[in-house]
């Protein structure tokens, strides 16, 4: 009698674990830019600093660029310089915005349903620098257009995310030497 409720608990905790999964979430004092721009954003970016974590171990010359699909949601194309394997690695996922698309809170996802928080939380009026929260206080990156960035920029940015919580001391910076 007790193995008829073992199917609706496992679907149930199934359901709560891929609902969970799907959300996106943002830092507790970030806040994602409002008035974005998904157009200007688009293109090409490359990392300038980054909290490690296991996807992007050991990479360098990392880019990502972004392009809007036909169905509205944007491709991420996500390449980085393994100095380990001696070869270039690519990721390819999906980004999607959560609220409307001009609030720089998007989802991006790598893994079928599994979705990520992707938080723009600066960008300068030209689009040529940002700095993006991910869900929690793991992630974090530093973007451009170029491979450098200028000191006030990054000053200004490494202010901002010790403000949100995150430890800028923790950060990777990312060197740009292969084209790519």
């Amino acid at each position: 009698m007790k193995s008829k409720y073992i199917a609706p608990i496992l679907i149930g905790a199934g359901i709560a674990f891929v609902l969970t999964s799907c959300k996106s979430t943002i830092p507790k004092k970030a806040v994602a830019v409002t008035n974005f721009d998904k157009a200007k954003y688009l293109g090409k970016w490359f990392e300038i600093a980054r909290l490690d974590y296991k996807w992007e171990k050991n990479l360098n010359n990392v880019t990502a660029e972004y392009s809007l699909k036909d169905d509205g949601t944007i491709k991420v194309d996500n390449r980085g310089y393994n100095v380990k394997k001696d070869k270039w690695e690519e990721s390819i996922g999906k980004a999607k915005f959560v609220k409307k698309d001009n609030v720089g809170m998007l989802k991006v996802s790598f893994f079928g349903p599994f979705y990520s928080g992707y938080n723009v939380i600066a960008v300068d009026p030209d689009y040529k620098y940002a700095l993006v929260a991910g869900e929690s206080l793991k992630y974090m990156w530093i973007l451009s257009r170029e491979t450098t960035i200028p000191e006030s920029v990054k000053a200004d940015y490494l202010i901002k995310a010790q403000e949100i919580g995150y430890n800028v001391t923790d950060l990777v910076w990312v060197e740009h030497n292969k084209a790519n």
